[in-house]
């Protein structure tokens, strides 16, 4: 039984000892460790300020009140925040692609989205997920949910599945330069541009922004369902409540999709020489 079980986890052994290797080259420097991870914590701060600024003129926005829109932007910045530290490095795929290095990923025995995914590990990254697990914290308190303990067993398995999403949505962008190795921009757009999307109550958005990040890109369910579920609020763009409850399933799916693009993208790599 271990035997069949090592070739399951022998990429996850590998990433967290690339990825541990970095942070120990990191840390021979903390000063500036520190001083980078703060400078990243302020800049999620200061897009949280801007949801706090907009609900400041509004009061509130389809019915959010400003807790419950915390609520929404700590969910969209504690899962992008723990995407981008996970695999935010596949977006460098085209520098590799051009640089030859690639090639060199392909021939070594540990699988080349692990490499290309902790290629250059940031622990400074921890600076946008730290702030947002804080405001969903605060966003919790201040909002006025029935703590059933369904919720309280389906908080963390929305965080998670949000941040696998995430991840999925960077793996498929960064596919893209499979093809057009000068797509990094195009990527960009899909993932901090849904960062910056899913940070608002889709409510306040036009029906087919609330339907194609629903049925296309899936990024209604990193926030914006799952504080449906948690607020027990009917979707006010119509769609269906059942909705709510698909989160972990779109994930699994959205999981599968991006391993797909990946192994797709591959198959027609032909090498930087050819």
């Amino acid at each position: 039984m271990a035997d069949a079980r090592v070739p399951v986890f022998r990429p996850v052994r590998a990433y967290l000892l690339l990825a541990g290797t970095w942070c120990r080259a990191l840390a021979q420097y903390p000063a500036s460790l520190v001083m980078m991870t703060l400078a990243t914590s302020l800049g999620v701060f200061a897009e949280i300020s801007a949801v706090l600024i907009v609900f400041g003129h509004a009061g509130r926005l389809e019915g959010f009140s400003l807790a419950e829109g915390l609520l929404v932007a700590g969910l969209a910045a504690t899962a992008f925040g723990c995407a981008d530290m996970l695999l935010g490095n596949v977006e460098n795929l085209g520098e590799h692609i051009r640089s030859g290095t690639l090639d060199v990923m392909l021939v070594r025995p540990v699988p080349p989205l692990v490499q290309l995914a902790t290629d250059r590990f940031a622990p400074r990254r921890l600076g946008r997920i730290v702030p947002g697990t804080v405001i969903i914290a605060v966003a919790l308190v201040l909002c006025d949910i029935d703590w059933t303990p369904g919720r309280v067993l389906m908080l963390p398995v929305l965080l998670v599945s949000g941040t696998a999403i995430c991840s999925a949505v960077w793996v498929v962008g960064a596919c893209l330069q499979f093809f057009v190795t000068g797509a990094r921009e195009a990527a960009n757009s899909i993932t901090y541009g849904g960062q910056a999307l899913t940070e608002y109550p889709l409510a306040v958005f036009g029906r087919d922004v609330v339907r194609a990040a629903t049925f296309v890109l899936p990024l209604a369910f990193v926030t914006w369902q799952p504080a449906l579920y948690l607020l027990d609020r009917p979707d006010p763009t119509g769609l269906p409540d059942g909705l709510r409850f698909a989160t972990p399933l779109v994930a699994v799916v959205s999981c599968l999709a991006a391993a797909a693009c990946w192994r797709f993208g591959l198959r027609h790599y032909r090498s930087t020489g050819s």
